[in-house]
């Protein structure tokens, strides 16, 4: 075997480890027993030990020195093999494993603290969090700013201060078409009583309709929705309320959609690193692109309607076109993930300007509750009624993912530029939409963005599959041109 290929083998196994990792995780969000959390924070603190000595392993580096790829595949597998190594060399094992470990129990302790209404109860584990991924920040950093370190995680080559001026660029549009629509009356929300588990067989045949293989995936419950897994065995959740289905509806798309890009990478990149996402942002773009542009059009939401008048009989909205005006309702609301899409965007902003200032040490775990209320009340204009609806809804602190939050809107970005040359390059889209079938779009995406897993950088890859330089405006144009629309400004 050459180096290369003894490099290949050696990341295969490592993949494949990092994979039952992932599902202990899945299953910790799912099915686990609650009383077995201090057990998965020790076999997650194992798992992750031996993952770290692995990312590590001084013979990656000599494999490095000698592998000599015959192709761009080849170029491009060492480029993320040796991105991840120089990471994992400046973390000490001890460390990692301290994150792996506390992160894992600080998450049934947010979700209790969560139902609790407790934010007491919460703090003191974040104030481990915070202090260890610091650590692992400044370690990665050597020097340099510790949430552009951070934020590498989950989109290479780009910094907190990049993120920041798109964010500047975005806010004032977003705060002026918010001011203009929330001037005009608003549509009727849905009301009733919607059975759960209606709501679940429907879910299914939404995910089958976006292309989801349940051949190689499932559907399940968790307290926040998520996707996991790569390649033959990608998972997803999502939740029910009885008295908002559009919550378990449209999740389930946005989840959807990061799993078909999972599901879509080209098999010959399985359990390497390309066999997967190249960024959380590109991740977003797919997830946010299914969801909005192609969950939340006219067409589709058309389709939708005739789906839920049969699952659920007559439930108070009168046709199509106000259902439409439903699902698109812009209103007053805490919850980033039932965001209408004129808002999201500014709840991101509010994260990651908080976690942006946690990381520098300008703000306190202590302070933080204080902060986010504060935050939110001169961003929204009205206060937080409860810590569920402030600062403990999102799962992502309690598990340390600090640099996560901005590749939601960077995908909204994306997804504005995709979305663009994907209605240029598919005149019948809506037509095909309002039948529910979303199979040329889906087809366009795995196309261009999906089977190429991480082969490309991710600007790179939206570059390539819009002919644009990835950039706020075509997604503001699309936000602008549909609420005018719907709210006739």
């Amino acid at each position: 075997m050459t180096a290369f290929d003894e490099l290949m083998a050696f990341q295969r196994e490592t993949s494949a480890l990092g994979q039952i990792a992932g599902r202990l995780g899945w299953d910790q969000e799912t099915v686990m027993p609650r009383g077995a959390a201090p057990q998965r924070a020790e076999e997650m603190a194992a798992i992750e030990a031996v993952l770290h000595a692995r990312r590590s392993d001084p013979r990656v580096a000599e494999w490095l020195d000698q592998a000599a790829p015959q192709d761009e595949v080849g170029k491009a597998q060492l480029r993320e093999i040796r991105r991840a190594y120089h990471r994992a060399v400046k973390v000490p094992a001890d460390l990692a494993t301290a994150i792996a470990r506390t992160t894992s129990s600080a998450q049934g302790t947010w979700a209790q603290a969560r139902a609790d209404e407790d934010v007491s109860a919460f703090l003191p584990v974040l104030e481990e969090v915070v202090s260890l991924k610091r650590q692992e920040g400044e370690a990665l950093a050597q020097g340099g700013d510790v949430y552009d370190a951070m934020v590498e995680d989950y989109e290479p080559y780009t910094t907190g201060a990049q993120i920041a001026a798109i964010f500047d660029e975005m806010r004032p549009r977003l705060v002026a078409l918010r001011a203009a629509v929330l001037e005009r009356p608003e549509p009727a929300a849905l009301t009733g009583s919607f059975d759960e588990l209606t709501q679940m067989r429907l879910t299914q045949k939404l995910a089958v309709a976006f292309g989801y293989d349940l051949n190689n995936g499932r559907v399940d419950k968790a307290v926040h929705p998520f996707s996991s897994g790569s390649g033959l065995d990608v998972r997803i959740t999502t939740r029910t309320s009885e008295t908002d289905p559009f919550n378990c509806f449209f999740s389930t798309i946005h989840e959807v959609g990061h799993a078909a890009y999972e599901q879509g990478i080209d098999r010959d990149y399985l359990l390497t690193p390309l066999g997967r996402g190249v960024s959380m942002g590109v991740h977003e773009s797919q997830s946010r692109i299914y969801e909005n542009q192609l969950g939340r059009s006219r067409a589709f939401t058309g389709w939708l309607f005739d789906q839920m008048k049969d699952a659920f009989g007559d439930f108070g909205i009168a046709d199509a076109d106000a259902f439409y005006a439903t699902v698109n309702r812009v209103h007053n609301g805490y919850i980033r993930t039932e965001a209408d899409e004129v808002q999201y965007n500014l709840h991101i902003m509010l994260r990651f300007d908080l976690e942006r200032a946690l990381m520098a040490g300008g703000l306190q775990v202590s302070e933080l509750e204080a902060a986010w209320n504060d935050r939110f009340k001169a961003d929204f204009g009205y206060a937080v009624d409860k810590p569920s609806n402030g600062c403990l809804q999102d799962v992502h602190w309690s598990v340390g993912l600090f640099g996560y939050f901005p590749t939601y809107s960077l995908g909204n970005v994306y997804a504005g530029c995709l979305y663009q040359a994907l209605r240029a390059a598919a005149p019948g889209l809506d037509a095909q939409l309002a039948e529910g079938d979303t199979s040329g779009a889906t087809a366009w995406l795995r196309e261009h963005v999906q089977q190429h897993g991480g082969l490309y950088a991710p600007r790179e890859i939206i570059r390539r599959a819009s002919g644009v330089e990835p950039g706020p405006e075509p997604l503001l144009d699309y936000l602008e041109q549909k609420f005018s629309a719907i709210y006739g400004l």
